[in-house]
């Protein structure tokens, strides 16, 4: 029994060596990862201050103007400063949703939630790059679809 134990671990170490030697590798283009490469330029974002459709409901909107230099830390949220409710009729800027106000629990709070605090954590610049993926997205209103009490 024992050397049929031996026999199968055998086995399965060299068929796990022999799997290993036929994986690529994923350490990118070059033999030797210690070796610098360039980094891709950076994309160029859209500042044009056009509010994007969102692309599916409950999307967080993406950030139509440049956000470079703002700080967002746990101390200062540059964001908040055109966006908090109290500053928006001041600056124009739309005011952030009643969601960002409330806890989990959806009691309301008289201000920010600190779980909504960090507005990157779902909002991002609008980028203007190619696509990762090709996208066959349709939107509802493309494919014919009518609102109730269109007729």
């Amino acid at each position: 029994m024992k050397h049929l134990a031996f026999i199968t671990s055998i086995a399965c170490v060299s068929a796990t060596l022999v799997f290993a030697q036929s994986v690529s590798e994923l350490t990118g283009p070059t033999p030797d990862p210690m070796e610098p490469i360039p980094a891709a330029p950076l994309e160029h974002f859209v500042t044009d201050d056009v509010r994007q459709m969102r692309a599916y409901p409950e999307q967080p909107p993406v950030i139509p103007h440049s956000i470079e230099g703002y700080q967002l830390s746990v101390n200062a949220n540059r964001c908040l400063s055109c966006h908090k409710r109290e500053n928006s009729l001041g600056t124009g800027a739309p005011m952030i949703s009643i969601t960002h106000y409330m806890t989990r629990d959806t009691q309301m709070l008289a201000d920010v939630s600190p779980r909504r605090y960090f507005c990157t954590q779902c909002h991002v610049p609008q980028a203007d790059t190619a696509a990762l993926i090709n996208n066959t997205f349709t939107d509802m209103s493309e494919m014919g679809a009518v609102g109730a009490g269109s007729e």
